[in-house]
């Protein structure tokens, strides 16, 4: 059994301040708290099994029935490329809605191109009287997004 004896007659020799920070216990436990997150994080994530769908673009077909209103920076409003008053949108769709009906024919969709400076007021008017009409199925026309710039 050894046993450390300290002199006291000669302070030359005693030992300097060890001012380092002894970094080996905190790699220890960064380690082992490594290895217990590697192993309990597959056990938390669940995992729903699902087959998701292809994405593909398709053209938008435009069918005679098809209602195209447009709105420009002015915020006029062209039914079908014609003039038309935001008072009379609604009596043109319910109008439009009873000929699909009376025909047999499927419910016109309306699809509403807007300026790019027009307000969102503007358009809001738009998709407020096709709703209060009735009308099923409203979509927005854009032009396709330019990648390369």
């Amino acid at each position: 059994m050894a046993v450390f004896v300290q002199s006291g007659a000669g302070r030359g020799d005693e030992d300097e301040l060890n001012a380092t920070i002894n970094v080996v216990p905190l790699v220890d436990i960064m380690l082992v708290m490594l290895i217990i997150f590697l192993v309990t994080i597959p056990v938390i994530v669940k995992v729903v099994p699902l087959t998701l769908p292809n994405a593909r673009n398709i053209a938008t077909e435009t069918k005679p029935e098809n209602i195209v209103i447009s709105v420009n920076a002015a915020e006029d409003v062209f039914w079908n490329n014609a003039p038309v008053q935001y008072s009379d949108l609604h009596a043109r769709f319910v109008g439009a809605l009873l000929r699909a009906n009376a025909n047999g024919t499927p419910l016109p969709e309306v699809h509403i191109r807007g300026d790019s400076n027009v307000r969102f007021e503007a358009l809001g008017r738009v998709i407020l009287a096709a709703q209060q009409a009735g009308v099923p199925k409203v979509g927005f026309i854009t032009e396709p997004r330019n990648e390369s710039q």
